[in-house]
C-alpha cells in the first residue's frame, strides 16, 4: 500500500472542506490509504476565540478529526499539508508542529518522502503563492521532494476568475471575512493534487 498524510491546519473549515477533495483524489490511486490528521489548536486562540460563532462551528466540525503526531509523518510515503496564510506565511500552529520535528530531520526519516501543499487567503493577492512558496523551505530541509499543480492538469488556473490555483499549491479564497466557501474549481484542483502525490509516492516506491 501506499500510503498519504494530510495533515491540516484550519481555523473557519476552509483547508478542511480542501483536505476532504485532497483525499478523495489521493484516493482514486489503486493500493492508495489516506490519513487525514489535524494540526492542534494553541489553547490560547480557543480562549480568545470561543464566542465567535463561526470559528466554533468550525472546530466542532473537525472534532473527530485526529490529531497529528511524528509518528503519522513516519508511517506516510507522500505528505499534502494544509497550510492556511497569515500575513503572507504560515500559521503559527503549523510552524510548530515541523518545528517540533527536529529529531526526525537530524535522523533523515523524511528524506525522499513526496510532498504537496495547499492553502486559503481572505483575498485573491493575500498570500496564496507567498505561503506556498516559503512554507515550501522547510519541507526541503526535511527532505521532501515536491509535487506542485502544473498548468496542463489544470486548465482552471488560466483565468481571470477570483478562484485560487497556482503552479505551486492548491488554494482557495476564504474571503475577507471568511464567509466565501472553496469554488468548484478549487476542490477539482485539490483533488487533482491528492492524485498527483498519492501517484508520485506510488511510483517511488515501486
Amino acid at each position: 500500500m501506499t500510503k498519504v498524510l494530510v495533515p491540516y491546519y484550519s481555523t473557519y473549515g476552509h483547508i478542511f472542506t480542501m483536505a476532504r477533495a485532497i483525499v478523495e483524489g489521493a484516493q482514486e490511486v489503486e493500493g492508495t490509504e489516506v490519513k487525514l490528521v489535524r494540526i492542534e489548536e494553541f489553547d490560547a486562540v480557543k480562549d480568545a476565540m470561543s464566542e465567535q460563532d463561526a470559528y466554533v462551528h468550525a472546530q466542532e466540525a473537525q472534532k473527530d478529526v485526529p490529531v497529528a503526531t511524528h509518528d503519522d509523518l513516519r508511517w506516510a510515503d507522500g505528505v499534502v499539508w494544509g497550510i492556511p496564510t497569515r500575513y503572507g506565511a504560515m500559521p503559527a500552529q503549523m510552524k510548530q508542529y515541523l518545528d517540533s520535528a527536529g529529531a526526525l530531520w537530524a535522523n533523515g526519516e523524511l528524506e525522499g518522502k513526496v510532498t504537496g501543499i495547499f492553502t486559503s487567503t481572505g483575498s485573491i493577492h493575500g498570500g496564496q503563492e507567498t505561503t506556498a512558496i516559503t512554507s515550501l523551505v522547510p519541507l526541503l530541509h526535511f527532505g521532501f521532494i515536491f509535487v506542485g499543480l502544473p498548468y496542463g492538469e489544470n486548465p482552471e488556473q488560466l483565468t481571470t476568475d477570483g478562484i485560487g490555483g497556482s503552479p505551486y499549491s492548491a488554494s482557495t479564497i476564504a474571503g475577507p471575512d471568511g464567509s466565501s466557501q472553496p469554488d468548484q474549481r478549487d476542490l477539482l484542483m485539490a483533488k487533482r493534487l491528492g492524485k498527483r502525490v498519492a501517484s508520485v509516492a506510488k511510483a517511488l516506491r515501486s
